[in-house]
């Protein structure tokens, strides 16, 4: 039995016939007895057709930092929008969005854009410009959006495609890229110092970037090691190698600077976009002068007609503003720490071997193994299949994480105290379900 209600199905049975698979997206496609349609949001809760109530832990893959139709924002999007939406100039919110993201993310400059995806592929130009290169390094299982060249050994590659692990392999993810791209791309273990330091001193003049995620969003959050990032910043300033942060996820959501000022370490380029705007496509790329400059009108290019549109840089003024002013990254992280904990006591009580990975605004949950993880490969692992039978279990409860492992529990600034405890009381029930 699928987790869909009536009114759920017949919806979806009509966006089928018009829509492929009836999504606009493959990942919200879970098959048919189990996709659902929602209805609306506020706050930490969903709803779907048919009414049912669920405490979001998925957040629109990440987005929403304050919560669904959180009112500050909202009501700056509705003041903003009697000014108009798009124009073919600068505009004020532009130049305020951008002011905070370099007040808090400590960048020089900030272009803005509509998705993560349009961020990482302006941020790969802006690399292979700056340095007259053109590979890049990225590490397995993280993924940099849905372009072309990232599209290899991405967290939807399976074990068997990665190739050994001293000789890994750039897997194609998905149909319809052209074969001459792969010799663009280089994949490396995450968190091996050893492979990844040797891989660039063997064919620097050749790489102009080293994308990297500092936490592994879509690979159940696995965490940098000590030192890793910071050899990455070593080896980029030794051979001239743009250094790029994907914070796409980690922007917002982690430390209100970001990943860099979580772990630290600055890039040289980082992009942005889902907790920016709390769910409004708006994203940005963002960096040091002497690169972001590499933006030259009539050399090197960088555009978008929707790019700073009127509504997205309102949404991420007010988002913005509210993380700047308001206990957000606290509150999160205090909430996140206790669910954490408790999901944790609850799986050693049930004696599934696990360990919960990441950081109390984005974790993951591995079972299988009480290893920490340090790479995809080590995710793969794991058992999956177990994991997704727990998360079916806590959608028919009311409580909503991904059911694919990869994904990891969202955190937002209006889930309270009640929906933590209720959380931990479904997922011990549901832990209960599945051992029966």
């Amino acid at each position: 039995m699928g987790i869909q209600g009536k009114r759920t199905k017949a919806t979806f049975e009509k966006a089928k016939q018009v829509i492929p698979h009836g999504v606009n997206s493959n990942f919200r496609y879970w098959g048919d007895d189990d996709t659902l349609v929602i209805s609306r949001g506020e706050g930490a809760y969903i709803w779907d057709e048919d009414g049912t109530k669920y405490i979001d832990y998925r957040l629109g893959f990440g987005p929403v930092i304050l919560g669904h139709a959180y009112p500050a924002v909202v009501e700056r999007v509705r003041e903003a929008l009697d000014m108009g939406n798009v124009f073919a100039w600068t505009t004020p919110p532009e130049v305020k969005v951008a002011e905070r993201i370099s007040r808090m993310c400590n960048v020089d400059k900030v272009r803005l854009t509509n998705t993560g995806s349009e961020a990482a592929f302006h941020a790969l130009r802006i690399a292979r410009a700056h340095t007259g290169r053109e590979k890049f390094i990225k590490f397995e299982g993280q993924y940099h959006g849905m372009i072309d060249y990232f599209m290899y050994s991405t967290a939807s590659t399976g074990l068997d495609d990665l190739g050994p692990r001293d000789h890994p392999v750039s897997s194609v993810t998905t149909k319809g890229i052209p074969k001459g791209i792969q010799e663009y791309v280089i994949n490396l273990p995450f968190n091996d110092f050893e492979m990844f330091e040797e891989t660039v001193e063997r064919g620097w003049e050749d790489i102009a970037a080293i994308f990297i995620e500092p936490i592994l969003g879509n690979c159940a959050s696995v965490m940098p090691k000590p030192g890793f990032l910071e050899k990455t910043r070593e080896l980029c300033d030794k051979y001239g190698i743009v250094m790029v942060f994907d914070e796409v996820k980690t922007g917002f959501r982690i430390a209100n600077g970001g990943a860099q000022e979580y772990f630290g370490v600055q890039a040289d380029l980082v992009t942005y976009a889902k907790a920016m705007g709390n769910g409004f496509p708006i994203a940005a790329i963002a960096g040091k002068e002497e690169v972001m400059m590499t933006i030259q009108p009539g050399s090197m290019a960088h555009g978008g007609t929707y790019s700073g549109n009127v509504v997205g840089a309102a949404a991420a003024d007010a988002t913005l503003e509210f993380l700047e002013t308001q206990p957000v990254m606290e509150t999160i992280n205090r909430r996140g720490g206790v669910l954490m904990k408790g999901i944790d006591e609850i799986l050693t009580e049930a004696n599934i071997p696990h360990v919960v990975t990441g950081v109390p605004g984005m974790f993951g949950i591995l079972l299988g193994s009480d290893e920490e993880p340090s790479e995809f490969r080590d995710y793969l692992s794991g058992d999956g299949a177990l994991y997704e039978e727990i998360g079916i279990e806590l959608i028919k409860r009311g409580v909503q994480p991904d059911a694919d492992g990869r994904e990891p529990w969202f955190l937002c600034y209006a889930l309270s105290d009640d929906d933590v405890d209720e959380t931990l009381n479904v997922f011990n029930d549901a832990v209960e379900a599945v051992k029966k």
